[in-house]
């Protein structure tokens, strides 16, 4: 079996981007771990066991990652965060202060609403329809 354990997100700031995902999103902390040069491995994932696929949160290193920061995937929606239970997830975390770019909206394929993370990453908010066998 293959599949994509991790995927790394560029941040300014280790500390504040846990807050986020943990508190705004509802994240947890899988790993927090010195590494020898002084950054940290920092894990979180929506699953509380971390068996689906994780954010690496990496703080930016020099000026050419800096300028990435909120910005990487070139203003797209560029991560889908899926839920079972939209209307929950979107009340708690509108309570929580998160951005939502549009009103939820009904497609075809979900429910779904655009978001931006603290740094301004586009996500979309996602209730998939459920697949009929």
């Amino acid at each position: 079996m293959r599949r994509i354990a991790l995927v790394t997100l560029v941040v300014d700031d280790y500390d504040e981007a846990v807050r986020f995902y943990t508190e705004a999103l509802g994240f947890h902390l899988v790993e927090d771990a010195p590494r020898p040069d002084g950054s940290r491995w920092i894990v979180v994932a929506p699953d509380p066991g971390g068996h689906g696929t994780g954010l690496l949160l990496a703080r930016a290193k020099g000026d050419a990652q800096q300028s990435r920061v909120g910005d990487q995937t070139g203003g797209r929606v560029g991560l889908f965060l899926h839920t079972d239970d939209f209307a929950r997830d979107h009340a708690r975390m509108r309570a929580a202060g998160v951005t939502f770019l549009e009103e939820p909206r009904h497609e075809p394929y979900g429910t779904v609403a655009v978001f931006q993370d603290l740094y301004g990453n586009k996500w979309d908010l996602l209730q998939p329809v459920p697949v009929s066998d």
